[in-house]
């Protein structure tokens, strides 16, 4: 697109007539030729988007990914890995302070999906459930 801009724009056609034709804004074909007659056609290539570079090395991410899978295995034992855990780990083990909300996004980019249940209690057996359940009788219509 940026380059059939340009082309355009050699051949002599305003930016506006550029704009309406390739149904972008004029700002956008503004800021391409710009970018073309300061830099050349390295000007006109897609920069990196900026972002907050990540407090965890891959290799800190690799080693919390092991400490959650491992406190998560034990289900049948009760309780569960919680938000507030994992940012104590991670303050601990790395020194690195997360705001409760950007852990979850850490996870994500980790690949965890944060779905939780209800826990087991670790005495829990299933013949008292069932004992305590309200079946119903062959009385009832």
């Amino acid at each position: 697109m940026r380059l059939l801009a340009l082309s355009h724009f050699i051949d002599g056609k305003s930016r506006t007539y550029i704009a309406e034709i390739l149904k972008v804004s004029r700002t956008s074909v503004n800021l391409w030729v710009s970018n073309y007659l300061s830099a050349g056609l390295e000007g006109l290539e897609s920069k990196k988007a900026k972002g907050r570079i990540s407090y965890l090395t891959e290799r800190q991410k690799q080693k919390l990914c092991s400490y959650i899978e491992e406190h998560s295995e034990d289900k049948h034992k009760g309780g569960r890995l919680t938000g507030e855990s994992i940012l104590t780990y991670i303050k601990q083990e790395f020194g690195a302070i997360y705001h409760p909300n950007a852990v979850y996004k850490l996870l994500k980019s980790m690949g965890f999906s944060w779905i939780t249940s209800r826990s087991r209690h670790p005495k829990q057996q299933t013949g008292v459930q069932d004992a305590y359940k309200k079946l119903p009788s062959g009385n009832d219509p």
